[in-house]
């Protein structure tokens, strides 16, 4: 039998929508919110031993957790400061347990210690998480359209992406 932080993960990556619901109102949801981003975080870490040693671990570790809050927090800003429907009301923390949760199916980049498996197997955790998120968005900004949430996480996964690289290029980490 799963405990109920398993169970939640798990409904989580099924894309259950009553449970988004659940965890938007849930104020106490958070740690474990949190929990499972740290998680989800740790398996991207150890997902990237294979490719970049015990250094890829802690890089990737980090990484995954401040693109993670950074994509949060712009998503949570545009989603209700420019492309909020008239019924959104939210708040920060109700965004950040709901994507919290949307992490879940970042869990299966463990397996990306695997050789051979792992661009792979990132791959495919980028676009379950990306449809989670989705589905987590649109639940936490009480939008009726699913496709402004898929608008809302793509402008904000590619200003994400456009300060990352920016941040890795400034700091030394960029390609040559």
């Amino acid at each position: 039998m799963m405990n109920p932080f398993m169970m939640r993960m798990v409904r989580a990556a099924k894309l259950d929508v009553p449970f988004y619901e659940e965890v938007e109102a849930d104020q106490g949801a958070m740690p474990q919110a949190m929990g499972v981003v740290i998680l989800s975080s740790l398996a991207a870490g150890v997902g990237s031993v294979a490719n970049h040693a015990l250094g890829g671990m802690l890089i990737g570790t980090l990484a995954a957790l401040g693109s993670w809050y950074l994509w949060a927090w712009l998503t949570y800003f545009i989603g209700t400061r420019f492309l909020a429907e008239p019924q959104t009301e939210a708040d920060l923390g109700q965004l950040l347990r709901t994507t919290g949760f949307s992490s879940s199916p970042g869990l299966i980049r463990v397996l990306g210690i695997i050789p051979g498996l792992g661009p792979i197997i990132f791959a495919l955790a980028s676009i379950w998480m990306l449809v989670t998120m989705v589905v987590a968005v649109r639940q936490a900004l009480d939008y009726t359209s699913t496709l402004r949430a898929v608008g809302v996480c793509a402008i904000g996964w590619i200003i994400q992406t456009l300060i990352l690289l920016l941040l890795f290029t400034l700091l030394g980490g960029g390609a040559n």
